[in-house]
């Protein structure tokens, strides 16, 4: 059997090596992948963005089966594109996909099925943008409408840095196209929770509770990123909530897509603030997370092949997807200046040998291969997880990791899990 998966970062590696551990071994190409991946399936030089390059080599290589990673390619279409060629692909259409590439259709599905969210208004011009921030109490919560790689949200304290925050996105183009549209949001204080689901655009079966760290230090603090670690499941995640969400925000958003004539069809995620115990939806994202990937598939038991199958095929109902009675904890490590501007092409050290068995891996997010050397090539470069039946045991051993792989003015987050921590100690 023949699989592409699509994109180069570190949830597209936990993806890639999760599906080279199918007792059908496949043969995995990956473009453009990259130099962690390319020990376990074939690189090919082709962007993710590219969906009429990907469609031709798909077609070429009678590739059975596409798995897309990253929000680019679905926002443009490429199930679209890959359906109507007769390939199979895991991944919901363009249509489908405005749950993410839109904000303000998504606060709109939401708010017209009772979904519970942050109350909003959406603004195309600036100035009446900047009088509702003068009206509104703070903080307030700034999103840039379209896809802004994780960073279009600023959670502002006071009203000048709200309205900065305005005109970044819509006078400066800070975050290009996606800004020009903003959504001006209730902020709301509580505990974050991610919980993704698999969905065939009818069955809903949700994945093992994450927390993901988004600030880029210790004990929350500074600017948003794309994810400096997170760990899974979740201790806030009890039973009787994650059953509330599967019943008051999941399944509802799933049937009403349906309603809409664009049935969701591949992961759902969504993004949650628990708020005294009830979740109220922050985002909904078309794909896996990222870091959450990372520590959701390694406690996945089922084959992940036989999941992605029976979505596509549409009989998700008829397989019982089980996980490992485990914790899994994720340190990235990234870049010096990330989230803001960083070098690229600094020689990573003590990288360890690729291994399916070990309970600890070592995702590659940002790098590439230059002279036979693996070197840096993003903001988040590598995400290692370990695994282990307690989360202190498992916090234990990815810290003892961490430090022997090393790049010059190299960052990572020496807290991660420490919410769940004072209810397991």
């Amino acid at each position: 059997m023949k699989i592409l998966v699509v994109g180069s970062g570190g949830r597209e590696h936990a993806l890639v090596w999760k599906l080279a551990q199918s007792p059908r071994k496949p043969h995995i190409f990956c473009a453009p992948g990259n130099a962690g991946i390319d020990g376990l399936a074939t690189c090919v030089p082709i962007k993710a963005d590219d969906i009429a390059g990907l469609k031709d080599f798909a077609l070429k290589q009678q590739i059975d089966l596409t798995v897309v990673g990253p929000e680019a390619p679905l926002a443009l279409g490429i199930a679209d594109e890959f359906r109507k060629a007769r390939l199979k692909i895991f991944g919901p259409t363009k249509a489908a996909a405005r749950l993410e590439s839109s904000k303000s259709f998504s606060k709109d599905v939401m708010t017209a099925n009772r979904i519970p969210t942050a109350v909003s208004r959406t603004f195309e011009q600036m100035d009446p943008a900047l009088a509702y921030v003068d009206a509104q109490p703070v903080p307030i919560v700034v999103k840039a409408d379209g896809l802004a790689q994780g960073k279009g949200v600023v959670v502002a304290m006071t009203r000048e840095e709200a309205k900065q925050a305005v005109r970044d996105a819509m006078e400066k183009s800070l975050f290009g196209q996606a800004g020009h549209r903003v959504l001006i949001e209730e902020f709301l204080d509580g505990e974050e929770l991610t919980i993704m689901a698999f969905t065939d655009g009818k069955t809903v079966v949700p994945m093992i509770p994450a927390q993901d760290h988004k600030r880029v230090g210790d004990s929350d603090t500074g600017p948003n990123t794309g994810g400096m670690g997170a760990y899974a499941p979740a201790p806030i995640a009890t039973t009787a909530l994650r059953d509330q969400v599967t019943r008051q925000v999941l399944q509802p958003t799933v049937d009403a897509m349906a309603r809409l004539g664009c049935p969701f069809q591949g992961v759902l995620y969504a993004g949650l603030m628990i708020v005294n115990g009830t979740p109220y939806v922050l985002e909904f994202n078309a794909r896996m997370g990222d870091p959450e990937t990372e520590v959701v598939l390694p406690l996945l038991k089922t084959d992940l092949l036989d999941v992605i199958e029976a979505v596509v095929e549409h009989r998700l109902d008829q397989l019982a997807v089980e996980w490992r009675q485990e914790t899994a904890v994720c340190v990235v490590l990234t870049s010096p200046g990330y989230p803001g501007a960083y070098p690229t092409g600094l020689p990573i050290q003590g990288l360890p040998s690729p291994s399916n068995s070990a309970p600890i891996a070592v995702f590659h997010a940002g790098t590439k291969r230059d002279a036979g050397q693996v070197v840096t090539a993003g903001g988040r470069v590598l995400a290692v997880t370990a695994w282990a039946p307690s989360l202190l045991q498992a916090r234990a051993e990815v810290y003892q990791a961490v430090p022997a792989i090393s790049f010059e003015g190299r960052h990572y987050r020496t807290d991660i899990a420490h919410r769940a921590l004072p209810r397991t100690s």
